[in-house]
C-alpha cells in the first residue's frame, strides 16, 4: 500500500529522512520494478539557489508548486530523467530527489533496461549498481516525463512502507550541484553499496 498523502505534507527534512528505508515502485506492462531508497536530498523553497523553483513559477517545475504527494520528475542536461517526491503545502515549492536505490523486484528487467544499447550484456550489471545514481535509477525503473505529476499515492507508481530497518543513516552536502552546497540536506544509509555519493558519516 502506498504511503498516504499526508506523509509528504511535511517539513522537507523530515520527509527526506523518513523516506529512507521505504520502497519505491514501478508498475508497468514490462513489470513491477521496485527498490528500497538509499540516498535522498532535499530542495527547499525559492530561497534555495539549488532548488527549480529559484527563479519562480514556471511551466517545467509547476510539480514544485503543486500539491503534496505527486512526482516531479525531469529531463535533466538532456541526459537523465530524475524523479522527485513534491512536499509541504501547496503552493510553496519543495521536493525529496531519490538519488539510490538497492533493488528489490524485477532486478532482471533493471538489468535489461540498464544494458539498453550500452553493449553490454544484462548479467554483466551488478545490482547494487543498477540504480545508484539518480538517473541510472529512473532508467532501471523505467520512469520518464511520462510520470511527471503522477500522484505517488496511486497504484502506478508509488512509495510503500514494508517494513525495511535500513540502518544508521547518515547527512552529507548535497552532490553533483554548483550552488547552494552548503546546507547538509543530502541524507542516504552510511556505507551501503548502492549509495551514489559519499557514503560516510557527517
Amino acid at each position: 500500500m502506498s504511503l498516504p498523502r499526508a506523509f509528504y505534507a511535511r517539513p522537507t527534512l523530515e520527509v527526506a529522512r523518513d523516506l529512507i528505508g521505504k520502497v519505491l515502485v514501478h508498475a508497468t506492462p514490462a513489470g513491477r520494478a521496485s527498490g528500497v531508497i538509499v540516498e535522498a536530498e532535499a530542495y527547499i523553497g525559492e530561497a534555495d539557489p539549488a532548488c527549480h523553483a529559484a527563479s519562480g513559477r514556471t511551466r517545467r517545475n509547476a510539480p514544485l508548486y503543486g500539491p503534496p504527494g505527486h512526482a516531479y520528475v525531469y529531463f535533466n542536461y538532456g541526459v537523465h530523467y530524475l524523479v522527485n517526491a513534491v512536499t509541504e503545502r501547496r503552493g510553496f515549492p519543495a521536493a525529496v530527489l531519490i538519488r539510490a536505490l538497492d533493488p528489490l523486484d524485477g532486478v532482471q528487467l533493471m538489468r535489461r533496461r540498464r544494458a539498453r544499447g550500452t553493449g553490454r550484456a544484462p548479467k554483466e550489471w551488478p545490482v547494487h549498481a543498477l540504480c545508484r545514481g539518480p538517473g541510472n535509477l529512473t532508467r532501471a525503473l523505467g520512469i520518464t516525463l511520462r510520470q511527471n505529476r503522477r500522484d505517488l499515492t496511486g497504484r502506478r507508481l508509488f512509495i510503500e512502507d514494508a517494513g525495511i530497518d535500513p540502518g544508521p543513516v547518515g547527512w552529507s552536502p548535497r552532490v553533483g550541484i554548483r550552488v547552494g552546497t552548503a546546507p547538509q540536506w543530502r541524507v542516504f544509509v552510511a556505507g551501503h553499496p548502492a549509495v551514489s555519493g559519499p557514503r560516510a558519516h557527517r
